[in-house]
């Protein structure tokens, strides 16, 4: 492994590369804009199309390998590894859109799409699991930011797709294929790991806020365009106006550190205790902590470091104890993580909550076009404006409450899908009036999942091998997405479709099964949210007695 220079570079330059690297991994959840195209132009059934959108839901969301890579290798590999899938991926893509290819077999497609849309899960693990661990002691509000980001992408992509591409499907597939390596090669330096502080900042808190304040800015002004766009025949200037406006908005973060450059601190860097100039992490018994060994010959007073303990071990002096099971909060290994009956809950409340939310989003377009709504760009924006909002607000409130009352996040999962159980219903009534209302509740409630989910894997589990594990936890995405949006969502509309005799299903009944068995599904998944919520009350108040994080002795980098 790589040395690390301790302090050598404020992590607020990584944190505002991380924000363009988020955008970029966001392309998943475009696949609406050009899922129409792609129908048409390969002449796909409602079922075909909707097990591409289940491939799109697993190449984003299957990040075993990027969270294994995360731990082994700099961020910049597992950047690199993105790049390439987005160029390759999406290049196939873009060849079957565009005419240059005629009649690529379907599992060609299908496969393509897994590699362009896995990109999504190598560029947000190098990004997310460096900035969670450049700043440990505000998990959740870092993991509220930057998925919200995620989540916004899908209206910053819109906006480029509408304004400056002109609606065209292939234009939007070559610039994922060409404009996303650009970005994310551009911006790789930057996006590296720093020595986090080891007390609480003020001045944090200041940036985060700052950062919160820059994307709701970002996110009303997105919504804003758009609407006047669907609305108004805007000139061509004015569009590229509003995508200036768009990309100085996106650079808000870096004015944190230009500012901390040209107005330093005379405040020093907090670094843990022990800790020396250089860091340089080559040793996996570096990462073990003291407390773990067991000292033949102790003085009182003595003051070990990790490096005397070392040596120590080589001379006899120190003999290891066998090392003893972690505590919830503490740093788990994968396997000591999948026995618990905590992993598991929270596998199947996320599961549950996600796989049902994504079956919407996947089948955004086609349920509003069998509602009456032809131009479902608007649908797509408000669905990304308000999932930004749920990702954001997830990881700012839990963060406020958790810290105020050691309330465990959990319980505003369970929330959100007690609201997504009535959201259902909504749809499902399909009542005039209703649709924009269902898209926008359904939005929030699926972004709280994201922004609930992992920083309370990482405070569950630890932050060592996070990466593994929330990308672990990520699998309940794609796997609902076939099992609700595959194998029921598609089926069930093919059927009606094919009752109806058209090559196009119209009227509420195309999805009013599936939005039924959805609600059912977020039923269950409170229901165990709750138990969850019980169980790890107890892990949250040893966290934050007192109000403030206290990070495991052996949780670490």
């Amino acid at each position: 492994m790589a040395a690390l220079k301790a302090g050598s570079r404020p992590p607020w330059v990584g944190f505002a590369a991380a924000v363009w690297v988020q955008i970029a991994s966001g392309n998943a959840y475009s696949f609406p804009l050009y899922s129409h195209t792609l129908k048409s132009v390969m002449g796909l059934s409602q079922q075909q199309l909707t097990i591409l959108g289940v491939a799109n839901d697993f190449g984003e969301n299957v990040g075993i390998l990027p969270g294994i890579a995360s731990n082994k290798y700099p961020p910049w590999v597992v950047l690199l590894v993105g790049v390439l899938a987005s160029f390759f991926g999406y290049g196939v893509i873009w060849l079957a859109v565009s005419g240059t290819i005629h009649n690529m077999p379907y599992w060609i497609l299908w496969l393509a799409l897994v590699v362009a849309t896995n990109s999504s899960a190598w560029l947000a693990t190098a990004v997310l699991v460096t900035n969670m661990r450049n700043f440990p002691l505000s998990r959740g509000t870092v993991a509220g930011i930057l998925k919200g980001y995620v989540g916004l992408s899908g209206a910053v992509i819109t906006e480029v797709y509408t304004m400056v591409l002109k609606g065209s499907a292939s234009s939007l597939l070559l610039f994922f294929t060409l404009g996303i390596p650009v970005i994310c090669l551009v911006l790789m330096y930057y996006v590296r790991p720093c020595t986090p502080a080891s007390e609480p900042d003020p001045s944090e808190t200041t940036h985060f806020l700052f950062t919160q304040g820059a994307s709701v800015v970002l996110a009303v002004f997105l919504l804003t365009t758009t609407v006047l766009k669907d609305n108004l025949t805007l000139s061509d200037t004015l569009c590229y106006m509003f995508i200036g406006i768009m990309v100085v908005l996106l650079m808000a973060p870096l004015a944190i550190p230009v500012k901390m450059t040209l107005f330093p601190s005379n405040k020093k860097l907090n670094r843990p205790a022990g800790s020396s100039d250089n860091l340089t992490v080559t040793d996996p018994l570096l990462t073990q902590s003291t407390s773990e060994l067991n000292v033949t010959n102790p003085k009182d007073g003595d003051d070990y470091s990790e490096v005397d303990v070392l040596l120590a071990v080589g001379e006899g002096a120190v003999k290891i104890r066998k090392k003893k099971r972690p505590r919830r909060g503490e740093d788990f290994t994968f396997r000591e993580a999948v026995v618990k009956a905590d992993f598991w809950l929270l596998w199947l409340v996320y599961f549950f909550g996600v796989g049902s939310g994504v079956t919407v989003l996947n089948n955004l377009a086609q349920i509003g076009v069998s509602l009456g709504f032809n131009d479902t760009t608007t649908l797509l924006s408000l669905f990304s404006f308000c999932n930004f909002l749920g990702r954001l607000g997830g990881g700012v409130v839990s963060e406020y409450f958790v810290r105020l009352k050691a309330l465990p996040r959990t319980f505003f999962t369970t929330v959100t899908q007690v609201i997504m159980v009535m959201t259902y219903l909504l749809y499902a009534s399909a009542l005039d009036g209703t649709l924009y209302a269902a898209t926008a509740l359904l939005g929030i409630c699926y972004g709280v999942q994201f922004g609930v989910m992992i920083p309370t894997s990482s405070e569950l589990f630890g932050l060592k091998n996070f990466g593994l594990i929330f990308n672990f936890m990520g699998l309940g995405n794609p796997i609902g997405a076939l099992l609700f949006s595959g194998m029921l969502a598609g089926y069930v509309y093919d059927t009606e479709e094919a009752k109806q005799g058209g090559s196009t299903c119209m009227g509420p009944d195309c999805f009013r099964l599936t939005f039924f068995v959805l609600a059912g599904v977020c039923c269950l998944s409170a229901i165990l949210s709750v138990i969850l919520t019980i169980r790890i009350r107890p892990v949250y108040q040893m966290l934050y007695a007192g109000g403030s994080f206290r990070l495991p002795q052996s949780s670490g980098r």
